[in-house]
């Protein structure tokens, strides 16, 4: 799925732990969370950034509690969804990207409203390979 959105380099996590394959990475933007700062801190460049979008409570709680001081500690830079003016640039490239039809947002399942309780065990899980929706009936 990942590659027919346009990624160049693709690890299947269930298969590969990137944070153990010693490469590193300028940035990563994570949609689970589901290691500790740690391990990420190992899978990043020495001035790379971690950023959370969701994740488990544990996850969260280390970005919102532990993030702030790992990166005062050092050079690696960790937060959730931040809206840093430096990055104001790459967000407007990845508007660009997806106006162009370059990129392409992969939509894993919708759920109507009344289902939204199952649409979050859903997404709690890390089932879905995509955005979950959810409809509103107008009616």
């Amino acid at each position: 799925m990942m590659k027919s959105i346009g990624a160049d380099h693709v690890l299947d996590y269930k298969e590969t732990d990137y944070t153990k394959t010693g490469e590193r990475y300028d940035m990563i933007l994570d949609t689970v969370a589901r290691r500790s700062l740690i391990a990420y801190r190992r899978a990043l460049k020495p001035s790379g950034t971690y950023i959370m979008v969701r994740g488990s409570r544990s996850a969260l709680f280390q970005a919102l509690i532990l993030g702030p001081l790992v990166s005062r500690m050092g050079s690696k830079n960790y937060g959730i969804n931040p809206l840093d003016q430096n990055m104001m640039e790459d967000y407007k490239f990845l508007a660009e990207l997806f106006e162009a039809g370059k990129a392409v947002p992969v939509i894993d399942k919708s759920y109507p409203l009344s289902e939204v309780p199952e649409a979050l065990k859903y997404l709690e899980d890390g089932l879905a390979l995509g955005k979950v929706v959810i409809t509103v009936n107008h009616n």
